[in-house]
């Protein structure tokens, strides 16, 4: 847990008053991190699950930069409550007010703008109002919420004997130093006497006549192969493929959306051989993937304006160019 303002977040919360009794409405102002950081089943992100499961956040609006005298970076006001009315149940407000500034007329320290008393009665009605516009989103709790699967590939293997600067790296290897020379000298002489390459794991081990045990198996294959998409799948004792965690990846996919659905759609098209590792499961729910919660607020708020026409950047450049080349002449007239 590296964020302590979440940390402040949750004493904050302890401090609500029963929703029996009335309940209570939390306001503070965080940067940008308490948003996004840590991955799923961090400790920020368990908070923001705490946060967002149990129906505690009503809005947050983004301010706009250098609001503050000792800092420039991003704002953002956190609303909470646990007494919400009915029709806010579930539901996350977004309101972007980073264009809702005045500039001052003279600087303190980093603090460059500010908010006049219109602009905070428009914040102020855009939360009331709880209606979508160009600038409030609205948002089911859930759509912040992703499970992070692990996507194990195959360990496929082509392996390569006679390569001089792979035999080098071998060689020149700490755990190659402690074996017997006896040994050294005889694996080196089995490998000699090996074709220059092999796609098959089982096939090189069979060859391989010299007898090693399984770590020392293990180091010349660290040395001697790389992954081929044309080489026979590693298979385990049980017939099981092996996985290669050099190429083990991670996928983000949205609580709403079934893995296997997703998995089909989004990975197997590529990577056909791939599969989910389904030890992986949620401390909490018990179900394949880590659940992860994060609150991307720059990308739900974020409007497109598309560039300017090139003809438009063309005749500025044109334009530029021919100032500096008037320049030049000058210079050297």
């Amino acid at each position: 847990m590296s964020d302590g303002s979440l940390l402040f977040l949750l004493h904050l919360i302890s401090k609500m008053r029963d929703p029996k009794k009335g309940g209570s409405r939390i306001g503070i102002i965080l940067n940008g991190s308490p948003l996004f950081t840590g991955g799923a089943g961090s400790g920020e992100s368990e908070i923001r699950r705490y946060v967002l499961e149990r129906d505690l956040l009503e809005a947050i609006i983004a301010l706009p930069n250098d609001m503050f005298y000792n800092t420039g970076i991003a704002t953002y006001v956190w609303v909470l409550s646990n007494h919400k009315p009915a029709e806010r149940k579930g539901k996350v407000q977004l309101i972007n007010a980073t264009d809702m500034h005045e500039s001052m007329r003279k600087s303190l320290g980093s603090k460059r703008k500010y908010l006049t008393e219109k602009q905070i009665e428009t914040i102020v009605q855009l939360y009331d109002r709880f209606e979508p516009s160009k600038v409030c989103k609205i948002f089911d709790t859930t759509e912040f919420g992703y499970r992070r699967i692990t996507v194990e590939r195959p360990l496929q293997l082509a392996i390569y004997p006679q390569d001089a600067e792979r035999l080098e790296a071998l060689q020149a290897d700490k755990a190659w130093g402690k074996w017997d020379e006896a040994l050294q000298q005889s694996a080196l002489n089995a490998l000699k006497g090996m074709d220059d390459e092999y796609l098959s794991r089982d096939t090189f081990k069979s060859v391989l006549d010299v007898k090693i045990s399984a770590p020392q198996l293990k180091l010349l294959l660290k040395h001697l192969s790389e992954h081929s998409d044309e080489a026979e799948i590693c298979t385990d004792k049980k017939g099981h493929p092996e996985p290669n965690p050099d190429l083990r990846d991670h996928e983000n996919i949205p609580l709403s959306e079934e893995i296997q659905t997703y998995f089909e759609r989004e990975v197997l098209p590529h990577v056909p051989h791939a599969w989910i590792d389904e030890s992986k499961k949620d401390e909490k729910d018990g179900r394949v993937g880590i659940v992860g919660y994060e609150i991307p607020c720059n990308r739900h708020l974020y409007e497109y304006i598309p560039p300017r026409p090139l003809e438009e950047i063309d005749a500025d450049l044109d334009a530029v160019t021919a100032e500096i080349m008037e320049l030049l002449q000058e210079v050297h007239s």
